[in-house]
């Protein structure tokens, strides 16, 4: 989940978002709309060199890590644009169109995860098999799996993971009388979302001024949904979303959230969202590791300290990506040499180190290291440990064709109508089920 609902959250970012972004780091980005440059389908630059372009929603962290600066060094006869659209909602359709008209494409696109079911279904032939070029052990057991199709053609390399945390301002709990330690509070909620919520009661009794315990009912469906083994579809690819017990539990834990007192009523990602890590309006967030760049950015100097870190009630997973070589790029050769090394672990700690975006290559786990002023500005939290053991329970999980739509259903239309328009769960979960119908033809 990275700015883009990817983390979708990308997630998400997702997300999303992701998905993030899964989205981190704005700044960086080329216009929201711009697509790939002309050398994408042409060949070089004025100066002869071949022109690569990688196109991905949110920031990755690549140029951030300054990846694309070190692998044309090595190559010097590549050149290297980015071209990044900052919604996963904008930037999948429009990739989905490329793909089919076989034309217009990246070198590489990068696939959130709410999406890589529907490319794998749906796209399988419009990319190149990366699964001939890699050691597929490298990876978590269930990441390259979302991204292979049955016949065990796999589309897209694994970037990044999603493995959960909650971040908190300790100031504001000590404010509020509550305990500060990161490792005691972490088993204060052990084992259960209610028991963070009950916190989250125990909180508001006397919360500072202008202060709300969570920033929105939807961060903790995402958070809680997560961690189930069963989310909208089931193995087999039916949908099961309003028979699904991982739904279910989602879903009345983010009631808890949203019926009650403590939620800031922020949609994520949107502006005033965006605002209230800098002024403190929430003490709380759900947070998976690509997150923490994006807290720090946007809570600026009047953060730094004032957050900490500590592991989530479950393991949980909120986003990731892939990246994968389209069958219509001019330069396959050279684009899946690239994206190899992108994904490699070597290169997914560097990312770590700069943005704390977290790898999907466990071998690179024993190595990570946040930056110095990351881990100083989250109180010097363990980072790397907290999200590593998060990431090594991680149940796997299945998603379907249309797994991003239908979570947009219930957190953007479900959630929001209970937690700003003040309807009842029962409305708020008929909406949402309109809302899905329509999705799915039904």
């Amino acid at each position: 989940m990275r700015t883009s609902t990817r983390r979708s959250h990308r997630m998400m970012a997702l997300a999303a978002v992701a998905a993030l972004t899964t989205g981190l780091l704005a700044g960086c980005a080329e216009d929201p709309d711009d697509g790939p440059s002309d050398s994408s389908s042409g060949g070089g630059d004025a100066k002869g060199k071949l022109t690569l372009t990688v196109g991905t929603f949110g920031e990755f962290g690549y140029k951030q890590a300054g990846l694309y600066d070190e692998y044309m060094k090595l190559h010097p006869d590549i050149t290297i644009k980015e071209n990044v659209t900052q919604r996963t909602d904008v930037y999948w359709p429009k990739t989905l169109t490329r793909l089919q008209a076989g034309s217009g494409t990246d070198d590489i696109q990068a696939i959130e995860v709410g999406n890589i079911t529907e490319a794998v279904q749906t796209q399988a032939d419009k990319f190149v098999d990366l699964g001939k070029e890699v050691d597929k052990s490298q990876w978590v057991d269930w990441k390259l799996g979302q991204a292979t199709t049955k016949d065990g053609k796999t589309i897209g390399l694994g970037t990044d993971i999603g493995p959960m945390a909650i971040c908190y301002r300790k100031d504001l709990f000590e404010k509020a009388g509550l305990e500060t330690d990161r490792t005691k509070l972490a088993e204060l909620w052990k084992g259960d979302w209610s028991k963070y919520v009950a916190l989250g009661n125990d909180y508001m009794k006397k919360a500072p001024s202008g202060t709300k315990f969570v920033d929105s009912a939807s961060s903790v469906y995402n958070a809680a949904l997560g961690g189930a083994t069963e989310r909208y579809y089931d193995k087999e690819g039916n949908v099961v979303w309003d028979k699904s017990e991982g739904v279910k539990k989602a879903w009345d834990v983010s009631m808890e959230v949203a019926t009650s007192d403590m939620s800031a009523k922020l949609k994520q990602f949107d502006k005033p969202w965006e605002q209230g890590f800098a002024t403190g309006k929430f003490a709380t967030v759900a947070c998976p590791a690509w997150m923490i760049g994006y807290i720090q950015e946007k809570s600026g100097d009047s953060g730094k300290g004032k957050w900490d870190v500590a592991a989530a009630p479950t393991a949980s997973n909120w986003g990731g990506s892939f990246i994968g070589v389209p069958t219509a790029s001019k330069h396959q050769k050279e684009a899946i040499a690239l994206a190899k090394w992108l994904t490699a672990p070597e290169q997914q700690a560097k990312v770590f180190a700069k943005q704390a975006t977290f790898p999907s290559t466990p071998s690179a786990y024993a190595n990570l290291k946040p930056q110095a002023d990351t881990t100083a500005y989250f109180s010097g939290a363990p980072i790397t440990q907290i999200f590593s053991d998060s990431a090594k329970t991680i149940p796997t999980q299945y998603f379907g064709v249309k797994d991003q739509p239908i979570n947009t259903a219930l957190t953007d239309v479900g959630i929001l109508q209970v937690e700003q328009k003040g309807k009842t769960p029962d409305q708020g979960w008929d909406a949402a089920t309109k809302e899905i119908k329509d999705v799915l033809g039904q």
